[in-house]
């Protein structure tokens, strides 16, 4: 036994460092190939010339990730969080939880670009939304729905039974002890799901580029307007050559970072919640 768990340890840490070890690589091959573009220009400007990107910077882009990424939270986590919280608190059927587990199951095995195309078909041509960060969040919601469900639910189911029972033995009831209790000690997990949820969708090019995401846009001022997107405007950089590769790399850069710290920051929130609530 000693053996085999001084193995795991050996076998834990190195994962731990191979891991590390690829992250800081990355980080440092894409930084030392566009560090040099990373300017407050570059940060601040949007970009300019008749070749894309080579000129100006990447604002626009920014703005337009945030604004897709801001929508695609709003409409997916609500529902998320409420099918979590019907299928820990409220539902009684065994039948009913695995047929709501399997459509979240299967919603989480649609690619990306069939999503896409679904979502250009309804919404954009269909339904008239046009093409527009609306559009285009809402299927970035319908994407990130299942990664959101199954991190609450498992955040629900793992919470500590008695803080529920002493709130029910004060009288209180199941909605009350929900909006009181569960929600409050789950928070810091649930918004720590949410963020890497927004961060998945950030880089999800192809639902994007079939419903919202454009070339050439300025900041966006209304959800029924195309914007710009880092994902889109770093494939675009790409599939021009190198005349725009220090661009790519330097957006590359951006964006990794953003996703870096996000994670970095909700993961620090979710534990100084966890030991509030233990304290």
């Amino acid at each position: 036994m000693h053996i085999r768990g001084l193995f795991t340890k050996i076998w834990a840490y190195t994962g731990i460092i191979v891991v590390s070890v690829v992250i800081v690589f990355l980080f440092a091959f894409v930084f030392w190939k566009g560090g040099s573009t990373i300017t407050w220009e570059f940060l601040s400007t949007p970009p300019a010339g008749l070749v894309l990107g080579s000129e100006g910077g990447i604002l626009p882009a920014i703005t337009g990730s945030l604004a897709f990424t801001l929508t695609a939270i709003v409409i997916g986590a609500v529902p998320a969080i409420s099918t979590a919280l019907y299928l820990v608190f409220f539902c009684k059927s065994r039948r009913m939880e695995s047929m709501i587990h399997l459509v979240i199951q299967c919603i989480a095995g649609i690619p990306s670009i069939v999503l896409g195309l679904f979502s250009y078909s309804l919404f954009v041509r269909d339904l008239n939304f046009g093409r527009c960060i609306l559009s285009s969040g809402i299927a970035l919601g319908i994407m990130v729905l299942p990664f959101i469900e199954v991190r609450a639910e498992k955040t629900f189911r793992e919470l500590n039974p008695a803080m529920i029972q002493s709130a029910y033995a004060l009288g209180c009831n199941k909605t009350h002890t929900i909006l009181t209790v569960v929600l409050p000690a789950c928070r810091g997990e649930l918004f720590s799901g949410i963020i890497l949820g927004g961060c998945y969708a950030m880089g999800a090019t192809a639902p994007m580029i079939f419903t919202g995401a454009v070339a050439f846009a300025s900041n966006p001022t209304s959800l029924f307007e195309p914007a710009m997107a880092l994902p889109l405007h770093l494939y675009l950089l790409v599939a021009q050559g190198h005349t725009s590769l220090d661009m790519a790399y330097g957006t590359a850069f951006v964006m990794m970072a953003v996703i870096l710290i996000s994670n970095v920051l909700v993961t620090m929130y979710a534990r100084r919640r966890q030991r509030e609530w233990k304290q």
